[in-house]
């Protein structure tokens, strides 16, 4: 699946709320969720967001090691997006 598919699956904030767990990372849906409220955002919402600000501001190394990343895996979407989204609660 293409990160921009899974992205717009989001606008249903159960949908995104699913797919969050699903990567297996309770820690970070929760730090997601408490960013996202305190944005007076959905974590779905807020996720897309993360996404898009982590391709646009993201430095040439950490893009270098993204494309490491998903240059070893089955699943790249998941692969960015869970990067993107680890950039965002770091950076808080």
């Amino acid at each position: 699946m293409l990160l921009s598919d899974i992205l717009k699956t989001f606008s249903d904030e159960q949908t995104a709320t699913e797919y969050l767990l699903s990567l297996g990372d309770i820690s970070l849906v929760a730090r997601l969720q408490r960013l996202a409220a305190a944005e007076g955002e959905a974590v779905g919402e807020f996720a897309s967001a993360a996404v898009q600000r982590y391709a646009s501001q993201a430095s040439d190394e950490e893009l270098l090691t993204l494309l490491g990343l998903i240059s070893r895996t089955d699943d790249p979407a998941t692969v960015c997006l869970r990067r993107a989204l680890e950039h965002a609660v770091a950076g808080t």
